[in-house]
Protein backbone atom coordinates (compact mmCIF):
# COMPACT_ATOMS: atom_id res chain seq x y z
CA UNK A 1 0.00 0.00 0.00
CA UNK A 2 2.48 2.34 0.84
CA UNK A 3 4.46 1.57 -2.34
CA UNK A 4 1.18 2.79 -4.45
CA UNK A 5 0.68 5.97 -2.50
CA UNK A 6 4.35 6.88 -2.91
CA UNK A 7 3.88 5.79 -7.02
CA UNK A 8 0.63 8.02 -6.69
CA UNK A 9 2.59 11.16 -5.28
CA UNK A 10 5.53 10.82 -7.67
CA UNK A 11 3.05 10.91 -10.56
CA UNK A 12 1.13 13.72 -9.24
CA UNK A 13 4.62 15.58 -8.71
CA UNK A 14 5.38 14.81 -12.24
CA UNK A 15 2.10 16.05 -13.88
CA UNK A 16 2.58 19.52 -12.08
CA UNK A 17 6.02 19.65 -13.45
CA UNK A 18 5.31 18.96 -17.01
CA UNK A 19 3.95 22.32 -17.61
CA UNK A 20 6.89 24.15 -16.16
CA UNK A 21 9.34 22.07 -18.06
CA UNK A 22 7.52 22.95 -20.92
CA UNK A 23 7.41 26.43 -20.16
CA UNK A 24 10.83 26.73 -19.42
CA UNK A 25 11.70 25.35 -23.31
CA UNK A 26 9.06 27.44 -25.15
CA UNK A 27 10.48 28.33 -28.37
CA UNK A 28 10.88 32.03 -29.72
CA UNK A 29 9.27 30.94 -33.00
CA UNK A 30 6.44 32.72 -34.25
CA UNK A 31 4.88 35.98 -34.75
CA UNK A 32 4.89 38.91 -31.64
CA UNK A 33 3.39 42.15 -31.41
CA UNK A 34 5.73 44.94 -30.29
CA UNK A 35 4.62 47.34 -27.67
CA UNK A 36 5.82 51.24 -27.83
CA UNK A 37 7.34 51.80 -24.35
CA UNK A 38 5.69 55.40 -24.47
CA UNK A 39 1.82 55.29 -25.70
CA UNK A 40 1.31 51.55 -24.65
CA UNK A 41 0.29 50.90 -28.11
CA UNK A 42 1.49 48.24 -30.63
CA UNK A 43 4.17 49.79 -33.31
CA UNK A 44 4.51 46.33 -35.33
CA UNK A 45 4.46 42.07 -36.13
CA UNK A 46 7.25 40.74 -35.91
CA UNK A 47 8.16 36.76 -37.10
CA UNK A 48 10.57 34.78 -35.24
CA UNK A 49 11.98 31.92 -37.62
CA UNK A 50 15.17 29.83 -36.89
CA UNK A 51 17.25 29.21 -39.61
CA UNK A 52 19.54 26.21 -38.40
CA UNK A 53 19.54 26.88 -34.74
CA UNK A 54 20.23 31.02 -35.51
CA UNK A 55 16.95 33.19 -34.80
CA UNK A 56 15.97 36.27 -37.02
CA UNK A 57 13.18 38.41 -36.78
CA UNK A 58 11.60 40.19 -40.20
CA UNK A 59 8.75 42.86 -39.47
CA UNK A 60 5.76 41.64 -40.85
CA UNK A 61 3.27 44.62 -40.33
CA UNK A 62 3.64 48.17 -38.63
CA UNK A 63 0.46 49.45 -36.94
CA UNK A 64 0.57 53.02 -38.25
CA UNK A 65 -2.40 55.71 -38.15
CA UNK A 66 -3.81 57.26 -41.65
CA UNK A 67 -1.97 60.18 -41.69
CA UNK A 68 1.37 58.19 -41.36
CA UNK A 69 3.45 57.11 -44.40
CA UNK A 70 2.06 53.38 -44.40
CA UNK A 71 5.18 51.33 -46.07
CA UNK A 72 8.40 53.71 -44.36
CA UNK A 73 11.70 53.36 -45.55
CA UNK A 74 14.79 53.18 -43.25
CA UNK A 75 16.33 56.29 -43.72
CA UNK A 76 18.64 56.49 -40.71
CA UNK A 77 19.81 52.66 -41.65
CA UNK A 78 23.15 52.46 -43.04
CA UNK A 79 24.53 49.41 -45.93
CA UNK A 80 22.09 47.71 -47.55
CA UNK A 81 19.74 48.37 -44.93
CA UNK A 82 19.66 52.43 -46.32
CA UNK A 83 16.20 53.63 -47.56
CA UNK A 84 14.86 50.07 -47.87
CA UNK A 85 11.25 49.52 -47.08
CA UNK A 86 11.00 48.56 -42.92
CA UNK A 87 8.47 45.86 -43.33
CA UNK A 88 10.02 42.86 -44.69
CA UNK A 89 13.18 44.37 -42.76
CA UNK A 90 14.99 41.84 -40.94
CA UNK A 91 15.54 43.60 -37.64
CA UNK A 92 16.73 40.47 -35.44
CA UNK A 93 19.14 38.12 -36.11
CA UNK A 94 21.97 35.82 -34.78
CA UNK A 95 20.39 34.87 -31.83
CA UNK A 96 21.36 31.15 -30.57
CA UNK A 97 20.07 29.30 -27.79
CA UNK A 98 22.12 29.61 -24.79
CA UNK A 99 20.76 28.32 -21.59
CA UNK A 100 17.64 29.45 -21.06
CA UNK A 101 17.98 32.64 -23.00
CA UNK A 102 18.83 33.53 -27.12
CA UNK A 103 22.25 35.38 -27.10
CA UNK A 104 25.07 36.93 -29.25
CA UNK A 105 22.66 38.24 -31.86
CA UNK A 106 21.55 42.06 -32.86
CA UNK A 107 18.80 43.54 -33.24
CA UNK A 108 17.91 46.70 -35.31
CA UNK A 109 15.85 49.81 -34.47
CA UNK A 110 14.19 51.52 -37.78
CA UNK A 111 13.60 54.31 -35.89
CA UNK A 112 17.26 55.42 -35.62
CA UNK A 113 18.27 53.11 -38.04
CA UNK A 114 21.10 51.64 -35.08
CA UNK A 115 21.98 48.51 -34.43
CA UNK A 116 22.58 46.67 -30.88
CA UNK A 117 23.52 43.69 -29.40
CA UNK A 118 21.23 41.37 -28.23
CA UNK A 119 19.28 39.10 -26.64
CA UNK A 120 15.71 37.40 -25.34
CA UNK A 121 14.44 35.05 -23.16
CA UNK A 122 10.51 33.44 -23.26
CA UNK A 123 8.06 33.71 -20.70
CA UNK A 124 4.90 32.84 -19.29
CA UNK A 125 5.14 29.88 -21.33
CA UNK A 126 5.81 31.03 -24.71
CA UNK A 127 3.14 34.14 -24.11
CA UNK A 128 5.82 36.79 -23.73
CA UNK A 129 9.23 37.48 -25.05
CA UNK A 130 11.72 39.95 -23.37
CA UNK A 131 13.69 41.59 -25.64
CA UNK A 132 16.81 42.90 -24.88
CA UNK A 133 18.93 45.60 -26.89
CA UNK A 134 21.98 47.01 -25.80
CA UNK A 135 25.61 48.42 -26.31
CA UNK A 136 28.78 46.65 -24.98
CA UNK A 137 27.24 44.87 -22.20
CA UNK A 138 23.24 44.04 -21.25
CA UNK A 139 23.86 46.29 -18.30
CA UNK A 140 23.69 49.06 -20.51
CA UNK A 141 20.44 48.83 -22.60
CA UNK A 142 16.88 48.41 -22.60
CA UNK A 143 14.19 45.65 -22.59
CA UNK A 144 10.74 45.47 -24.42
CA UNK A 145 8.32 42.74 -24.10
CA UNK A 146 6.73 41.49 -27.19
CA UNK A 147 3.63 39.45 -27.08
CA UNK A 148 2.71 36.18 -28.73
CA UNK A 149 0.60 36.24 -31.71
CA UNK A 150 -0.67 33.25 -32.46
Amino acid sequence: MRHLAHAAILTFAAALAAPLAWAQDASPVGLWKTIDDASGKPTALIRITDNQGELQGKIEKLFRTPEEDQNPKCTLCQGARKDQPIVGMTIVSGLRKNGDEYTGGEILDPKNGKVYRSKLSVHEGGKKLEVRGYVGVPMFGRSQVWLRQE
